[in-house]
């Protein structure tokens, strides 16, 4: 396997990162969307009770008085704040492929350099350089297919999140506006 990567060239370390750094943002998204709904997707009284923290701002501002337009946009402000993170997952899903197809491009170089210094060719003269297209392009599909698969989960959770935060800054309002 590290024979396999090598010979992908130094394309491999930066599609490698990607994958890594990828990896841990789905695991740290997922583990704190879970949490979050976990907290929120309840009757409104035991919501109350637990005060989870993506509600504080909105509870508080409620507690302060009732204006729709601002706990709209508070509610928009943590929306953003759970999407965080989300856009450096498209980056990488991304750029893996690019990386590839730039290892596939820097592979085929090198083959036709090959070609074009030697009289008579050899396959073996120009298995180096496909290898290392190969290899790249491979990678970089393999990192950024699951990559995206992850980022689209993750953006239907996080809309889930954004639209529970709306029905509870909804009913959170009306209380208050009708006094309860």
């Amino acid at each position: 396997m590290i024979d396999i990567f090598l010979k992908g060239g130094f394309l491999m370390y930066p599609i490698l990162l990607c994958s890594v750094a990828g990896l841990a943002i789905i695991i740290n998204k997922s583990i704190q969307y879970r949490g979050i709904l976990r907290e929120i997707e309840r009757p409104l009284g035991d919501v109350l009770k637990v005060k989870p923290e993506i509600l504080t701002p909105i509870l508080n501002r409620v507690q302060e008085g009732c204006d729709e337009k601002e706990l709209s946009v508070i509610g928009t402000k943590q929306v953003r704040r759970i999407e965080k993170g989300l856009s450096y997952l498209g980056l990488i899903a991304t750029i893996t492929p690019l990386l590839g197809l730039t290892g596939t491009v820097m592979g085929m170089i090198k083959a036709f350099m090959v070609i074009a210094a030697s009289t008579t060719v050899n396959p073996s003269m120009l298995a180096g350089g496909i290898w290392e297209a190969l290899i790249t392009t491979a990678a970089g599909l393999l990192v950024a297919i699951p990559i995206h698969i992850g980022h689209h989960y993750l953006e239907k959770e996080a809309d889930e999140i954004a639209f529970v935060l709306r029905e509870i800054t909804m009913s959170l309002y009306m209380r208050c506006r009708d006094g309860v």
